[in-house]
């Protein structure tokens, strides 16, 4: 629902769903969130530069870095394009400002310092934090070092857990989330121990065992998940595994 309309409840809306690079099928990945009072973005790959179609930019916006895989961050290159009237906080794992600042910066992009409004920055350790709402961050499986994500707010809970193969942390995110966000980069059945991802067995058991309530697949990875209708065929084939599972696609949106 563009911002437009009358926002009924908290929203989440799926703004790039795809791992690696974008494809027909989605724009790498992105995830807003819309509180009451805050617009809080999971992750800025390219589908990042969608966000303006559904927030009215009026509000804080938070954004939540996983970690610095370029299809997590090339969306950072469209900040330039936003007018954020009351400004943007990036949050990720401890170095995220360095790093990004290397990247972010001229001869490839517009720096931080030079888009039409501020940008902050906040650090995270592992652990529990009031940012002004609750986060949790805890460590997941990846090559790269990785931050999955619980949000409390509104008397609502979001869990993000992407990039990651099957580990506790995850479950612990999870935890009678309101909605746990997974990837899952591999078909069902494929295994990947030398680059950690979730096939669609490992998300729904992470879901089971948090109890999550409703489990959202995205970061299907480009070569295994090309089209949409590859992806959505993983609703009917695992309906009967986790009855509240969605396959997400880019610019679905879902009330919580």
């Amino acid at each position: 629902m563009p911002f437009g309309n009358t926002l009924p409840t908290m929203q989440v809306t799926f703004l790039g769903t795809t791992g690696w690079y974008d494809t027909v099928a989605g724009n790498t990945c992105s995830v807003l969130v819309r509180s009451e009072e805050y617009d809080i973005i999971f992750d800025a790959g390219n589908g990042i530069a969608k966000a303006d179609r559904y927030i009215s930019q009026d509000k804080p916006v938070f954004l939540f870095i996983s970690h610095f895989h370029i299809d997590h961050i090339s969306g950072l290159h469209t900040l330039v394009k936003f007018r954020l009237k009351k400004g943007l906080t990036i949050c990720g794992q401890p170095g995220t400002r360095e790093i990004l600042d290397r990247i972010i910066t001229e001869p490839y992009t517009v720096p931080f310092d030079q888009v039409p409004f501020r940008v902050g920055f906040i650090e995270l350790n592992e652990g529990v934090h009031t940012l002004p709402f609750t986060v949790e961050c805890r460590p997941l499986i990846h090559p790269a070092p990785c931050f999955g994500y619980r949000l409390e707010i509104d008397g609502k809970v979001i869990a993000y857990c992407t990039d990651t193969g099957v580990c506790d942390n995850a479950v612990t995110l999870g935890r009678n989330a309101d909605l746990l966000i997974t990837e899952c980069g591999l078909l069902p059945g494929e295994e990947s121990p030398g680059w950690p991802h979730l096939n669609p067995e490992n998300a729904i058991q992470i879901a089971k065992d948090a109890q999550a309530h409703r489990l959202a697949l995205m970061h299907f990875g480009a070569i295994n998940y090309p089209t949409v209708e590859s992806r959505l065929g993983l609703a009917a084939q695992f309906e009967k595994e986790f009855k509240n599972l969605i396959v997400a696609t880019d610019d679905l949106t879902i009330d919580i």
